[in-house]
């Protein structure tokens, strides 16, 4: 196996990073753009001691789910690696990525995989864009990085955002260039904006922008701030977030309110809730109300339930379920988080929730010393999925059913093993398509608790 070696292979699989996969003398080839199915012609472009990656130089022949590329011009960010794919085949490919996981560590012969739950329209769906800011060829810029680089290639239209916040950078951008206010330059370190961050309330209209700088005061920071809020149209918060540090990390520690207020507005299956610049909320609104709702029919809550939800951020899910338990407890590590979530209680007029600032597991812990009996536990970690500690705590509370809200099919199978090992057994697994044209998958599961 050699470098720019042209060969013709089949396409055996797709994996989960969206790579087609084929295999010479039992060596795997990763090929950008391919399909299952698919005889294609490759040019070999890295190869490494385990495996290689490879371009379709030409297709031989071609998969039934291929489709054509709608917009050319994303191929080179990698902002949407399954396009080529059809809709039903990508969700058929998430399924198959969470039957995969969880296949590698745990028995799934008597679970329910459902199919992927799927959007009319997988199309403009994110509420939430961070773009960077360059300066080419003497010109400031927003648009995306190319993968695998830090070479930023302009771009106004992404395709899978609201198109009313792809306006709202390419007005912000404008703004910029006209008070000549300098990009970021990371190899000297020097320049002032280095992100602009959108948010966009998908019922509301609502407009949140976060500027990213590299200093905290600078000249026209004021006719800056005035020029966006009276051009940007909803807007309602202009925020500064001060990211000094030479990282690839977006957004530094502090932040501070320009115009407006810190935080903007968003209705989830008719509840209404505010999100702050710091507040984790989910990208794709349509969906999020499916995934809330699929997650309580599974939880199956009653009336006489009490429910914890973990992770519970702004209190999205712990104030959906509300209505259907007896009380309902959340914990952040965030403060901020929880400070919105306590806010979003009232705006609801929801009086049947306790939220609490601190590290899930030690919160989980005190709860269940101080004699709280749990019939539900909800949990929704980051990728990187529960602590072990957690996990503990969790079995050693004994709640009746859990319901894993997952990112991350490898560290849901993870952990669903940890907890079936707790006395839990998986019942049923509910795959959400909340990023469609990518390879992310998110997925609902209910365990039931086996030992009394």
């Amino acid at each position: 196996m050699e470098k720019n070696k042209i060969m013709e292979v089949d396409v055996v699989d797709v994996s989960y990073q969206g790579f087609g996969v084929a295999k010479v003398d039992g060596f795997p080839i990763f090929i950008d753009g391919a399909l299952t199915g698919e005889r294609v012609e490759i040019k070999i472009d890295k190869v490494l001691k385990k495996f290689a990656f490879a371009s379709v130089t030409k297709f031989i022949t071609q998969s039934d789910d291929r489709v054509a590329l709608k917009f050319e011009d994303s191929k080179a960010s990698g902002t949407m690696p399954l396009q080529h794919m059809s809709y039903e085949a990508q969700l058929k490919f998430k399924k198959q990525q969470v039957i995969n996981s969880l296949s590698k560590i745990i028995d799934i012969s008597d679970v329910k995989i459902y199919d992927t739950l799927g959007m009319d329209n997988p199309w403009q769906y994110r509420n939430k864009a961070q773009v960077p800011v360059r300066n080419l060829n003497g010109k400031l810029e927003t648009g995306y990085f190319k993968q695998s680089s830090h070479e930023l290639v302009p771009m106004e239209d992404f395709h899978i955002q609201d198109p009313k916040i792809d306006e709202a950078i390419v007005i912000v951008r404008d703004i910029l260039r006209e008070l000549e206010i300098p990009a970021y330059d990371p190899v000297k370190h020097r320049g002032i904006i280095r992100n602009i961050s959108v948010r966009r309330g998908h019922y509301t209209g609502e407009v949140m922008v976060v500027l990213v700088c590299n200093v905290k005061e600078f000249d026209k920071l004021d006719i800056l701030s005035e020029r966006i809020f009276e051009s940007v149209p909803g807007i309602v918060s202009l925020v500064q977030n001060i990211n000094t540090k030479q990282t690839n990390l977006i957004l530094g520690r502090k932040s501070r309110v320009l115009k407006g207020v810190d935080y903007y507005s968003d209705m989830l299956n008719g509840q209404k809730f505010y999100i702050s610049s710091h507040s984790f909320y989910q990208v794709n609104s349509l969906q999020t109300e499916v995934l809330y709702k699929t997650a309580i029919e599974l939880a199956n809550i009653q009336k006489t339930d009490v429910v914890v939800d973990a992770y519970c951020g702004i209190g999205t899910i712990a104030l959906s379920l509300a209505n259907s338990a007896k009380h309902v407890y959340g914990m952040d590590i965030i403060g901020d988080a929880i400070t919105m979530a306590k806010k979003n209680a009232l705006e609801n007029k929801i009086k049947n929730v306790t939220f609490e600032s601190g590290d899930a597991q030690d919160v989980l812990g005190f709860w269940h010393n101080e004699g709280l009996e749990i019939d539900v536990l909800l949990v929704d970690p980051p990728r990187k999925g529960l602590d072990e500690a957690f996990i503990n705590n969790a079995i050693e509370a004994k709640p009746e059913r859990i319901v894993y809200v997952s990112c991350n099919p490898a560290t849901l199978a993870r952990d669903v093993s940890r907890l079936e090992e707790g006395g839990y057994k998986l019942i049923s697994a509910q795959p959400v398509d909340m990023f469609p044209q990518t390879v992310h998958v998110e997925c609902i599961a209910l365990l039931q608790r086996e030992i009394s």
